[in-house]
């Protein structure tokens, strides 16, 4: 098997509002994933496309009956009042780098297909340090999209991240210039330590605001609460005689702050 793509709607005969595909895969912090996941549920999302490729890991998912499931990506459709929300949500990333270009390809097709007009690939930016708020740095493909985004409190740094973007994050932004489709990384920084549904929300929050879609987040809030009480518990673990939280005091590099997406 090299890829399988399963269509579970004829999208030939789909006809969408202004279009705008959102990928949220596993990465830093899974701040990207866990605001595509909290969108397709909150959204009431339809899958209507399955991928499924040999450049994922050689696993299977455990669903709540026991039975099983390939690790895949899957496409999902919102609609709302102002935009239709094509939402690549999913289990994994490539394994490696020919899987990367392989699976952007595919990706792009389905924006090409469906007529996408701008893509926004979300993710975390990790800074090695707990932090009391959360920011959202940006990269994008075409300049003419930056003033519009930081109007919406998105920040851009010269030649940030340092070193670069790896994962489809980063390739969708590249690829999708080759298709003359605008796109956006939106990254929401973190410690890259652990999962972070509160930079997840803060990411949300702004990515709403830039497509005027209102999103019930009370199930994030959930998360951030539930993540609170395990961060406690670390830094209860990680605290010195002296008082002070070594996990903090460690300088990050620049390889350290090379952000996968």
């Amino acid at each position: 098997m090299q890829e399988e793509i399963i269509y579970h709607v004829d999208y030939n005969t789909l006809e969408l509002n202004n279009p705008v595909m959102i990928v949220g895969l596993p990465g830093v912090g899974h701040v990207g994933k866990l605001v595509a996941d909290h969108l397709v549920e909150a959204l009431n999302a339809e899958k209507i496309v399955d991928v499924y490729s040999e450049h994922f890991p050689p696993q299977v998912m455990v669903k709540e009956d026991s039975t099983v499931e390939l690790v895949g990506n899957r496409l999902y459709l919102a609609k709302t009042d102002k935009t239709d929300l094509l939402i690549l949500a999913g289990d994994s990333q490539s394994t490696d780098p020919a899987g990367h270009y392989r699976l952007c390809d595919i990706y792009l097709d389905f924006a090409s297909e469906f007529k996408v007009n701008r893509i926004f690939t979300l993710g975390g930016y990790p800074t090695g340090v707990m932090a009391d708020e959360n920011y959202v740095i940006g990269a994008v493909n075409n300049v003419k999209l930056i003033d519009d985004l930081k109007e919406k409190g998105i920040q851009f740094n010269p030649s940030e991240p340092p070193g670069g973007i790896v994962g489809a994050s980063g390739l969708i932004l590249s690829l999708a210039k080759f298709r003359n489709i605008d796109a956006a990384c939106l990254m929401g920084t973190t410690t890259g330590y652990i999962a972070d549904p509160k930079s997840s929300k803060t990411l949300l929050g702004k990515l709403c605001d830039i497509l005027d879609v209102e999103v019930n987040m009370d199930a994030l809030d959930e998360k951030i609460k539930d993540m609170d009480q395990i961060v406690e518990k670390i830094k209860d673990s990680v605290v010195g005689e002296d008082g002070d939280e070594y996990y903090e005091q460690a300088p990050a590099s620049d390889e350290d702050l090379v952000y996968f997406g």
